[in-house]
């Protein structure tokens, strides 16, 4: 592995841990997520600190940054784009949607509606939209963190299982601990902190990183114990239904990612162990009355399965 490349995303998780204090597993997934070129969801109660994740990240990669708040009447248009009929040109031009950005936050997307949940499909899995019949490609690097309330919560409407598969990993801040949290109280506040960021990669360093993802090896048998566990997602003593091909795939480039961030040029067991939960157990259908969550099941299976 290029050693300058790995000072570099040493520098990144750095730079970014000290906006968001004692998060730092957290920190790691995300930008394995998106060095494996995937999408991010996060699912969590308001106010700990996932839009200000998704700041940092794009400010510390030198990205161009939007955000949309998802709410009950945003329409896909206002996410995508409009036409509009410009007098002087005589025509209808295409005004770009918060969409047409390298980082996309998509804030809450479970407050919107299917429709407009279901208009950012494309772009996430095409790297582009359809407007007016005509197709625009999106920036690359073009990587999407969604968050989302609990779905117990007021005015919230559950992803569909097709635009949840869009997401490579689905994780959680939680609250922080009580030392972070008395920097946070007494230190300077986190949006102004973002603020004074400077980038510490380029686009093209990151394009170069999801590239080297791909050429990190994974052997016969790290690849044998990989089937084993995506075979006892399918036995059905774990889960109603299993993991996908494309999930496998999902989890193999996650893991590929984590071991870049190691500064290894082999997976590991322990790479596939550490991304398991986050890339498979939003994608997993628990059995009736299982009486504990995807995480929890995902974590068992783990354990019970043998290492090569």
């Amino acid at each position: 592995m290029n050693t300058e490349l790995g000072e570099k995303l040493t520098r990144l998780t750095d730079q970014i841990s000290t906006i968001i204090v004692g998060k730092r597993p957290q920190i790691r997934d995300c930008v394995a997520c998106l060095l494996a070129g995937g999408h991010l969801l996060i699912e969590d109660v308001p106010g700990v600190g996932k839009t200000t994740l998704a700041h940092a990240l794009s400010v510390s990669l030198g990205l161009r940054f939007s955000r949309v708040q998802f709410t009950a009447d945003l329409m896909p248009t206002d996410l995508i784009g409009v036409s509009v009929y410009e007098r002087a040109r005589e025509s209808f031009v295409f005004h770009p949607g918060p969409v047409f950005a390298q980082v996309l936050l998509a804030d809450e997307i479970n407050r919107a509606g299917p429709r407009t949940q279901s208009a950012l499909l494309e772009a996430m899995e095409e790297q582009q939209v359809t407007a007016d019949g005509e197709t625009r490609e999106l920036p690359r690097p073009f990587f999407v963190i969604a968050t989302q309330n609990p779905s117990d919560q007021l005015g919230t409407y559950a992803l569909p299982e097709s635009q949840l598969d869009r997401f490579l990993m689905c994780i959680t801040l939680g609250y922080p601990d009580r030392a972070s949290e008395r920097e946070l109280l007494t230190g300077l506040d986190r949006r102004d902190a973002v603020q004074q960021l400077r980038a510490v990669m380029t686009p093209a360093d990151l394009i170069e990183a999801q590239r080297a993802v791909l050429a990190v090896h994974a052997s016969g048998a790290l690849l044998d114990y990989l089937q084993s566990l995506i075979a006892a997602t399918r036995s059905g003593a774990w889960f109603a239904e299993g993991l996908s091909p494309r999930a496998g795939i999902a989890v193999l480039r996650a893991a590929k990612a984590h071991a870049l961030l190691d500064q290894r040029d082999h997976v590991a067991p322990d790479d596939i162990q550490a991304i398991l939960v986050q890339t498979a157990a939003h994608r997993l259908v628990p059995l009736p009355g299982a009486g504990r969550g995807r995480a929890e099941q995902v974590r068992s299976m783990i354990e019970a399965t043998p290492l090569p």
